[in-house]
């Protein structure tokens, strides 16, 4: 095993899920049209129709877009006769929201080391 597969089967193994469903998550939240359904979708449950009916686009364009939320796992359907049901899935949101909290404490970490670096030289410079 390369020392890549190694490192990443490691992340995976501490709760750090497979960066394909991290990418699937990002590429959905990636789009305004998405963004704003799942905003809609913190209020209720709606139906493709009710979605749909605020956007300029066609309807096959729309349901990529639906497609492409319900398979990144931030919204899940359901059919009752002919209507399909669409609610929030806001477990998968916890994905976006644990890689933008890692890369925050990461920057967050350099930012202090450079700063402790900067004062170092300053301090030197004052000798």
């Amino acid at each position: 095993m390369t020392p890549q597969k190694n490192d990443g089967a490691r992340r995976r193994s501490r709760g750090t899920p497979n960066p394909a469903v991290v990418d699937r998550v990002f590429r959905a939240l990636s789009d305004p049209t998405r963004r704003d359904v799942l905003e809609r979708l913190t209020h209720r449950p709606a139906s493709t129709s009710e979605l749909a009916a605020r956007y300029d686009m066609a309807l096959p364009s729309f349901l990529e877009h639906l497609k492409l939320l319900e398979g990144s796992g931030l919204v899940r359907s359901s059919k009752a006769g002919r209507t399909r049901t669409y609610e929030l899935a806001p477990e998968q949101m916890k994905i976006a929201e644990d890689w933008l909290g890692r890369q925050r404490k990461l920057w967050e970490r350099r930012f202090d080391q450079f700063d402790s670096y900067l004062m170092k030289l300053k301090e030197e410079e004052s000798k």
